[in-house]
């Protein structure tokens, strides 16, 4: 805090008597994040720091999990910040929030969703990166899976493997949101149109983790789509990506 000293026309800081609190919210959605500023606090993470939890009167207790541990893995990338509540809450976690608010109430309106997604073309998109571990993100591509309508698999550890097959504006959001995520050599092998004898999975959506390349190379041969990842090299006998 800071207060005009009317004896020399200066600012001078004034340390607060009580620790400051403060909390967060989005309207229509069910997570705020509430923020409590120690008395000690002096703008750097490295010494008393701020505490931010995650909470919500209607989300399950895998939900606030998954908030909090993106929260701490957001603090992480912050680092040595001029302004980490700042950083934090305006350019991480409202956006993420936001985007997630924003899918759940195109879920929502599922009857429309479903009429107009008549017209639209099945595609699918093939994603890899460097490893994939953080159980953030696996959560994440679970819950996109889910709002989107989004049937395929992620290949965790190392290297990491997303694909996913759905309705066109579905599978475009599904790869946006993946993309939005902090990764390391991430690529976008393609988004396209699935041809008419490979939509076999529309009646079967679901979402799967693998963890060998073997799994992934069996389940796109299930699906008749073998050729996609072989072209790419996963699957070759290196097991390794191009």
């Amino acid at each position: 805090m800071q207060y005009a000293d009317p004896t020399t026309d200066s600012i001078v800081a004034k340390k607060p008597e009580h620790p400051l609190r403060f909390r967060i919210d989005i309207s229509a959605s069910d997570v705020c994040f509430i923020v409590q500023v120690p008395i000690e606090y002096e703008g750097k993470l490295t010494t008393t720091a701020p505490t931010f939890a995650a909470k919500g009167d209607q989300i399950t207790r895998t939900e606030q999990e998954k908030w909090q541990d993106m929260v701490e893995d957001h603090l992480k990338q912050i680092g040595d910040s001029e302004f980490p509540i700042y950083e934090l809450l305006s350019l991480h976690l409202l956006p993420i929030l936001h985007k997630e608010l924003e899918s759940h109430l195109r879920s929502v309106d599922h009857p429309t969703q479903q009429t107009s997604s008549q017209t639209q073309s099945m595609y699918h998109a093939l994603l890899t990166s460097h490893h994939l571990i953080s159980p953030n993100k696996r959560r994440s591509l679970q819950h996109w899976s889910a709002s989107l309508s989004i049937s395929g698999f992620a290949k965790v550890g190392y290297p990491g493997v997303i694909y996913a097959s759905g309705w066109r504006d579905n599978v475009e959001e599904f790869v946006e949101n993946v993309k939005a995520m902090q990764w390391l050599a991430l690529k976008v092998r393609f988004v396209e149109e699935l041809s008419g004898t490979e939509k076999s999975d529309e009646v079967d959506r679901r979402w799967f983790e693998f963890q060998k390349v073997g799994e992934v190379v069996e389940e796109m041969r299930r699906l008749g789509r073998e050729k996609y990842i072989v072209e790419m090299g996963i699957g070759s006998k290196k097991n390794d990506l191009p």
